[in-house]
């Protein structure tokens, strides 16, 4: 049954959001478009200088002051992340009398700092005010080379006020210098119910060799690298050079073994729904899709940890409207905002209260309706408990081009060896 998009029944085969060629592709975009070797050579080419230092108050003030509303913002973003008849940004327009200007330009992240990186450099305005970029190498690089704008956390009233604990003073962005969440996703452990009989609550289960030829693993290298610190018992966000030859020399232990069946990009889904893998990495997003359908995959945050992450709102330097740009980043932050934004992407949202505004509503509808929302607000892959939130951690974000190519060698070596 195909439902139009502005009603909360899910139709599983045209699920957006949440779906597995958007999820996987998104996440696939490090292995295929900017950490390979060769691929971190063409990003950083004719990338200069050191490590910019954060900006001291002062200067962020210094950066703010005089500065006035000036009437439209330019929104670039992934696509499928708005509602279709834009919503929200009608809304922002009618309350602050603010034009927009709506882009889904950011297919992927190292392909949109490639194209950014020079105009950026050379000191000119990409032409957008707000711009989202997942937590990782590219959003490191940015940071590092001076291309985003500190914000004026004073004019971030609903983003103090509404944003999860979680959300703010990130180990990839402390004190939310230059960012704050749009949206977050996770990484953990999906498995098939049909041959794996007993709950799932450890990482281990994947290097067991009970389960030989039966695991699959992801071929993302920031992904798989995750797994095998948390395996070790390694904060990823916390790591050095040393862990990571660590936990490559675990992860080449368990691919020697026998245990991994493949190495995934996007396909890994259909592997564990049908049991051609019992258990492997996976993505909160694809496997909630599963369970809509009512296919036998359930979906575990290992106890030693698993990923968050986090697509960013940032202001990139040269923005002409960098104002009107904080007033709809935090008008995003009203929780009635918030929820409208979550019920249509179908992500985890950085606004707690979501959660009750979406029961309320599910309270009000019926039938298939009324079953689909309340399936949303049930799940922990939407809603993450407290207990899941607290063994969560982001990916490792190596910000100078040596120790990017050295960390994509070590785990290359993993998955291609």
């Amino acid at each position: 049954m195909s439902t139009p998009h502005n009603s909360p029944f899910i139709d599983p085969a045209f699920l957006r959001g949440m779906t597995r060629n958007r999820v996987a592709s998104r996440r696939d975009v490090f292995r295929l478009a900017g950490l390979t070797a060769a691929g971190l050579a063409l990003s950083a080419c004719g990338v200069q200088g050191q490590k910019k230092a954060a900006p001291k108050p002062s200067e962020v003030a210094d950066f703010w002051a005089g500065k006035q509303k000036n009437g439209k913002v330019v929104f670039a973003n992934w696509p499928e992340y708005m509602p279709e008849d834009r919503g929200p940004l009608k809304k922002f327009q009618q309350e602050t009398g603010t034009a927009f200007e709506y882009l889904e330009v950011i297919e992927e992240n190292a392909s949109f700092f490639g194209k950014s990186e020079p105009q950026l450099r050379a000191g000119q305005s990409l032409g957008y005010d707000i711009i989202v970029m997942t937590n990782g190498t590219q959003f490191a690089r940015m940071q590092a080379l001076g291309y985003l704008v500190a914000l004026d956390h004073k004019q971030l009233p609903n983003f103090a006020a509404n944003a999860a604990p979680k959300y703010k003073n990130p180990a990839y962005d402390p004190n939310n210098t230059y960012s704050i969440p749009y949206t977050s996703g996770l990484t953990g452990i999906a498995y098939n119910t049909k041959y794996v009989k007993e709950p799932i609550t450890s990482i281990q289960a994947l290097f067991d060799p009970k389960y030989k030829g039966k695991v699959g693993m992801m071929a993302d290298s920031q992904e798989i690298a995750n797994f095998g610190l948390f395996a070790l018992g390694i904060d990823p966000e916390k790591s050095t050079r040393a862990d990571w030859e660590k936990a490559a020399a675990k992860l080449k232990e368990q691919r020697d073994g026998g245990i991994v069946r493949k190495y995934y990009d996007q396909d890994y889904i259909d592997a564990v729904s049908k049991g051609d893998v019992w258990l492997t990495m996976g993505w909160s997003g694809d496997v909630f899709q599963r369970q809509l359908a009512g296919e036998p995959v359930a979906f575990a945050v290992p106890e030693e940890g698993g990923t968050i992450w986090t697509d960013n709102m940032m202001i990139p330097k040269g923005a002409a409207n960098p104002v009107d740009a904080l007033m709809l980043m935090d008008y995003l932050y009203k929780p009635e905002i918030a929820a409208e934004l979550t019920e249509y992407i179908q992500f985890v949202t950085p606004v707690p209260a979501v959660k009750d505004l979406l029961s309320t509503k599910a309270a009000g509808l019926k039938g298939e309706d009324k079953e689909a929302l309340e399936a949303m607000v049930g799940s922990p892959l939407v809603f993450p408990t407290e207990a899941d939130y607290a063994k969560l951690h982001g990916y490792i974000s190596p910000a100078q081009p040596a120790d990017q190519e050295a960390f994509e060698g070590m785990f290359q070596a993993v998955t291609q060896g």
